[in-house]
């Protein structure tokens, strides 16, 4: 299992040394590694097993950094940037050449992100290059929460993971690209649609690509826990499937059976997109064969919350 701690001065001499290290964010764990630096860019795609096709995000630690590493920024990507970073928004724009077209999956964009969490943050500061970092678990599984996610699945590929506490956000970035002018909403996240649209105008949300994605996180199945997810109405999926086999995983209502996990009681999107991958996390530790979900109401984060119950249960390709 990998060291876990709080040692900045360690994980900036790990990272400088091609190593990687797992980092908190506010959305979730990444696994990070020197984006410069193709062979450190290599492992991430080794220790998740992630296809070479599905491109990386790279961190920054402030906003004015985002020209040093991109061209040709649209001026619809600066007010984003000034206005929701550091935070949990994902750009993908023109990159210059110093990015490693095995970060970019060849294309010419990068995806980059000013995240909202003290030690990352003073961790970036401390390097003179950025980090990629995708979500530190195996490709397509459930997004790690805590540093405990993290050592549980690929603590034994690691070095080090930097512990910031559990994910305040909890669901991964949203991505917003841009054509024509327009702004396209690849990855809908922990930044809401109402709050993209509010600078850009009426984008369009572009999120599912079953091979060559533009962006991360775009692949129709992800996110999945090791057992079938089936996603409906509750009422509809307790009369379909049997009670003593099955998890339940609902937003506030409680249905008195063992296997349960209830996003958020009081009925707070925000809770629950805290607990989500946590929760789906849970059911793989239960003595079920199925968990059936239910939808949370369809505004603001709901409709990250939504989007990955959708793609957790969708069937693998």
């Amino acid at each position: 299992m990998a060291e876990t701690g709080t040692d900045i001065h360690k994980a900036t001499q790990l990272l400088q040394q091609g190593e990687l290290v797992a980092i908190p964010t506010e959305t979730v764990y990444g696994l990070a590694g020197n984006a410069l630096n193709a062979e450190a860019v290599a492992k991430i795609f080794v220790v998740k097993k992630r296809p070479q096709f599905d491109p990386l995000i790279i961190h920054i630690p402030s906003p004015d950094k985002l020209t040093m590493y991109t061209q040709n920024v649209p001026a619809m990507a600066m007010r984003l940037a000034e206005k929701f970073w550091p935070g949990p928004l994902t750009l993908v724009l023109e990159k210059k050449p110093m990015i490693p077209d095995l970060v970019t999956s060849g294309l010419s964009t990068v995806g980059v992100r000013c995240p909202n969490h003290p030690l990352t943050t003073s961790l970036l500061r401390a390097l003179d290059f950025p980090l990629a970092a995708p979500s530190a678990n195996p490709f397509g599984y459930v997004s790690p929460t805590t540093a405990a996610h993290v050592n549980e699945q690929l603590g034994n590929d690691l070095h080090y993971i930097l512990d910031g506490g559990a994910c305040r956000v909890g669901i991964e970035s949203t991505i917003v690209g841009f054509e024509n002018d327009v702004a396209v909403i690849y990855r809908i996240g922990g930044l809401s649609v109402e709050a993209i649209e509010s600078v850009t105008g009426k984008a369009i949300i572009q999120p599912y690509s079953t091979s060559n994605p533009k962006a991360p996180g775009q692949l129709k199945s992800h996110y999945a826990p090791a057992k079938k997810l089936i996603l409906g109405e509750m009422l509809d999926l307790l009369q379909k499937y049997p009670a003593h086999d099955t998890g339940l995983l609902t937003f506030t209502t409680d249905y008195n059976t063992p296997y349960q996990y209830i996003l958020s009681r009081k009925g707070s999107l925000e809770e629950a997109a805290q607990n989500l991958f946590a929760a789906l996390r849970s059911f793989d530790k239960m003595p079920v064969e199925i968990i059936l979900a239910e939808p949370v109401p369809d505004t603001g984060i709901g409709q990250a919350i939504n989007d990955r119950l959708r793609r957790a249960a969708a069937e693998k390709d």
